[in-house]
Formats: C-alpha cells, structure tokens, sequence
C-alpha cells in the first residue's frame, strides 16, 4: 500500500478552509423588510403624519451613514444636514460587513422613536440570533460599527426640539373668528402638532423658507374668491355623488386617503380604522422604484434616504403654514353657511386646512425620486393593496403627484389653492433637497 505525504502548507491550507464560516449575506430585500416592519408598528401605534415622517428618516440616515460616513459609494451627510457633525472614533475594521451594520443601525435608531419599542425588540433580537449563527464574528464587528453610528445619530436626532414641543401650549382655537380652523366631526380632535414648524430641518435655513402665497381673503360674499372656490367644491363633490361610489374621483381620493385618524362609529363606541400616511405612501412607491430597477443595497438606502428626508422637510413647511393661515375646512364651512346636511367624501383630518399636506409632500417626494429614478419611470402603486383597494398606475412620479394633490379636491376636505399652492410648494422644496445635499460622488 502507498501513502501520500500532504504538504503542511495544503495541510494548514485545509484546516484554515474548513474553520471558516460563511459571510453573512444582506441584501436589498433585508432593509425593504425592516422599512416595513416600522411602517407596521407605525399604523398599529397611530402616529400623526408630520411625527411619522421623522420616525423614517432618521433609521435611513443612520443606515446611510454606516455605508458612507467612512469611503462609501455615495457622500456623507454629515456636515450637510443641519447639525449633522463628523462621526468620530468609528472602529477601524477594514472587515465590516456595512449592509450588515446598516440593518443593525437602523433598527437601533428606530425603537428610539415608537411606542411599541418591543415589537422592534422582537425583531431585533430574531435577526441577531440568526446573523450570529452563520458568523458570530462578523456580526460582533458589524454590530460595534452599526451601534457606534446609530449612537451619533441618536444624540443629534435628540436635538431637534422634538422632546421639547411635546410640552409647548396646545393649539387655541377661535370660535369667534368665522376664517379659523374648528374640530372637525366625528372625533372633533385637537389640532395635531401645532409646533410641528420648531422642530429642526434637515435641509431647510427655516420651516418658512418656501412659505406659500396666503389662501384667498376669507370672505362668505359671493362674488369674492374664496366663496367662488367654496361653492366649486360644494358643486364638485355633490357632482361626484350623483357620480356613484364607482366613479374616478371616488377612486381617487380614495386611493390617496391615507389618513391615520379615521374614526368609525359603531353604536355609542367609536375606534380608529388604522392606515398608512402620506409620508408611508411615498416611502411606499420609493421601495416599488427600488425593486422594479434591481437597486443594490446602497443604491436602495439611498433611495429611502434621500426621500424621507425631503418627505419630513415638507411636512415642517407645510405645517409652518397651516398654522399660520389657521383657515376653516370646507365641512366646518359648508355645515355651517351653506348645507347642514354636506359631508365630504374623505374624513376630514385634524389640523388646518391651508396649504394641503399631501399636496406639498407629494411635491417633495415626486422631485426627488426623479431625480434618483428619472422623469418617465412608469410603475404600478400597490401600496394600498393591503387595504382593499386596486393598483393604479401612473406613468411618472409627478403623474402620480398630481393626482394625489387632485384627491383632496375630490375628497371635499381642501379648497383647490390648498392643493394648487401645496404641491408648488412641494416641487420648489423637492427641488431645493436635490440641489442642496451632495449625494453622489
């Protein structure tokens, strides 16, 4: 019998081969789970849009700035977002697995800004038991990384006078005024977030840096303006009854509603339909984009970033605004001069009317997932699938804009310069993130 001697370097070589581990594999899909996975807890939790849209952005910052805070394919954003400072004393680890580190970033920002911190716990403690099984190692060194930048960000994100106007005064409310906003029925809720224009920018020198033109001179006389676009609406929505429930505009604003406060009355209890926000409608169609064009993982949290960030900045001007003009609503107006009887199609929310919230982050967004997409990027919106509603399809991003500033209109709860003057409004902000934040290398 013959033996063959194993050189020892083939012999080490083999060992070596045999101890290692596998790389933990992360990829585009693993964030679009955690982006939904927030959206989640979000809806169950009931968060107002403007507070919505902050609880995106900064877990997408965090993730951003894991990939690129140190020799990224795309630029930091420290230095660029308003007191957003260098991140110091990173672990120097060449071995970073940085998708891995950005997952980790992210969920960590992201239990900082829920209610139901341990259904993002759960999660959490779900996927690290997973990641450690295929690779401790790996995932120890991504982990340290992901934690030191989430930790950064965390520190800055507590910053921005959010903690600070949850004690300011509420909104007051002038009953003797007949132009200003009133609660609406059925809830008759409190205005929502009336200090929202204190919070910080990311982008913007001030919440009033892109304040729209006043709404028309309120006035009930009938050849003024403001009555002409009352009574437009008033004949418009009574139109779209006759219509039947089958029609487009019913459609429309259905589809666009995303509205987190629908209260339904059942007998003497009333309860909350949960849904989606404007700001989670957006972040919606930005993860369509992102699957129909195979985006890799960076190009992906980039996306998110990118458009969370011109989402939150547009909700700040938008309710700059709103709380400045402090105009009635069409139902409050309508019931009380016209039609005692009318009510709109949608659920009118609670906060003023002028300019329209949706109208102006649509804007936003639209610009700056074209400018990432481009401008004939065609897809199908299942967004609101999992509410029973159909697809619809839109040939652009601004298409789709349009068409969500328009359902307000045909939902009877804004006038047609609030959507006019909102979506404006909008696309001059959307406009401003893409030329101000320098993104690509």
């Amino acid at each position: 019998m013959r033996f063959f001697k194993i050189p020892i370097f083939l012999l080490t070589l083999f060992l070596w081969i045999s101890c290692q581990k596998e790389s933990i594999k992360i990829e585009s899909k693993d964030y679009h789970f955690l982006v939904d996975e927030v959206t989640e807890v979000m809806i169950h939790d009931i968060f107002s849009p403007p507070v919505a849209s902050r609880i995106y952005a900064y877990p997408n910052i965090a993730a951003y700035e894991v990939l690129n805070a140190e020799n990224g394919k795309y630029q930091s954003l420290t230095n660029q977002l308003n007191g957003l400072k260098t991140i110091e004393n990173l672990p120097k680890n060449q071995e970073i697995n940085k998708p891995l580190a950005a997952l980790i970033a992210y969920l960590d920002v992201a239990k900082e800004l829920v209610f139901s911190k341990e259904e993002l716990i759960a999660v959490k403690d779900s996927l690290n038991i997973h990641w450690k099984s295929i690779n401790k190692k790996e995932f120890l060194a991504a982990e340290k990384y992901g934690l030191a930048v989430s930790s950064h960000i965390i520190d800055w994100m507590k910053k921005d006078n959010y903690i600070e106007t949850r004690t300011m005064p509420n909104f007051n409310v002038h009953s003797d005024d007949p132009s200003r906003w009133q609660p609406t029925p059925p809830a008759y809720m409190n205005g929502i977030e009336p200090n929202w224009n204190k919070i910080r920018p990311f982008v913007l020198d001030s919440a009033a840096q892109f304040k729209p033109i006043p709404p028309p001179t309120f006035s009930l006389e009938k050849g003024s303006d403001f009555y002409k676009e009352v009574m437009d609406l008033y004949e418009m929505t009574n139109n779209i009854r006759k219509n039947g429930d089958t029609s487009k505009e019913v459609a429309i604003a259905q589809f666009w509603d995303c509205n987190p406060y629908v209260s339904v009355n059942k007998g003497h209890f009333m309860f909350a339909s949960k849904k989606i926000t404007p700001g989670a409608h957006w972040i919606g169609i930005c993860k369509i984009a992102t699957k129909k064009s195979n985006s890799d993982f960076e190009k992906t949290v980039f996306a998110y970033t990118k458009t969370s960030i011109a989402i939150m900045d547009g909700f700040i001007s938008c309710w700059d605004e709103k709380y400045r003009s402090n105009l009635i609503r069409p139902e409050t107006l309508i019931n009380k001069y016209i039609d005692n009887t009318w009510t709109p199609l949608l659920q009118t929310p609670p906060f003023p009317e002028y300019t329209s919230g949706h109208s102006v982050v649509s804007g936003a967004a639209s610009e700056v997932l074209t400018n990432i997409f481009g401008d004939n990027f065609s897809f199908e919106d299942t967004t609101e699938l999992q509410f029973g509603l159909p697809v619809r399809n839109f040939t652009s991003f601004r298409n789709a804009a349009k068409e969500a500033a328009i359902s307000r209109l045909y939902g009877g709860i804004h006038y047609n310069s609030a959507v006019k003057n909102g979506l404006s409004q909008g696309i001059l902000l959307g406009k401003f993130v893409n030329e101000k934040l320098d993104f690509i290398k």
